[in-house]
């Protein structure tokens, strides 16, 4: 059940004494990013604001995650299990979530598969960001960036064809490496143009309905 204003009696608070556990995940990666505990009031403060709230158990209050830090969970969604006693809150992190200062408060050895395209886009626009602040070094990123759109767009060409003459030859190292090589230009020559990954996941998403 996706939760709204209208329907937050519809949840199990009293099987749950009054709390429900609250999973955020990055909206963006599917990162895990933290775990609290919402009463009637965070929820709804969480809707109205568009910052996730908890309730905190230890200083007996509402919670606003980047209250003092600054680094606030932007609500994208929440979600009610089958069992109406648990949420699944999808937010944009606005830097690290966890108090030790990284980005989850798991750490586990592997994320997600497709994070890693969001680690690499991140990576990306902190090159873009260095490049503009003049402080970029002599990364290849950068060097890329720098050279313009054309180049870019020239790279993701290159690789587009090798890709296709990997798979010709039935090469499926080739095609691997190849195809990773793809996906990163893709990413370079997105973020030359102001664009992100996720922009083209709401391609995919239209398309598909």
């Amino acid at each position: 059940m996706i939760v709204d204003g209208n329907n937050l009696e519809q949840l199990a608070w009293q099987k749950m004494d009054e709390l429900l556990p609250a999973v955020v995940q990055d909206s963006v990666s599917g990162r895990v990013l933290m775990q609290g505990y919402m009463s009637r009031e965070a929820l709804n403060h969480t809707l109205q604001s568009g910052q996730v709230t908890f309730f905190s158990r230890s200083k007996q209050r509402l919670w606003t995650k980047g209250e003092s830090s600054g680094h606030i969970l932007e609500l994208v969604s929440i979600t009610a299990d089958c069992d109406q006693d648990s949420l699944l809150v999808l937010a944009k992190p606005h830097g690290p979530t966890c108090h030790l200062g990284t980005e989850s408060c798991w750490l586990p050895p592997e994320f997600p598969a497709i994070s890693e395209l969001i680690e690499l886009e991140n990576t990306v626009k902190q090159r873009k960001a260095e490049l503009a602040n003049g402080d970029a070094g002599s990364s290849y990123t950068a060097e890329l960036l720098a050279s313009g759109i054309r180049r870019c767009a020239q790279k993701v060409g290159e690789e587009g064809v090798e890709v296709a003459l990997a798979a010709v030859a039935q090469d499926d190292d080739a095609l691997l490496n190849e195809s990773a090589d793809l996906l990163y230009h893709l990413t370079v020559v997105l973020q030359a143009r102001d664009l992100q990954l996720s922009d083209v996941i709401d391609v995919l998403r239209a398309r598909k309905k």
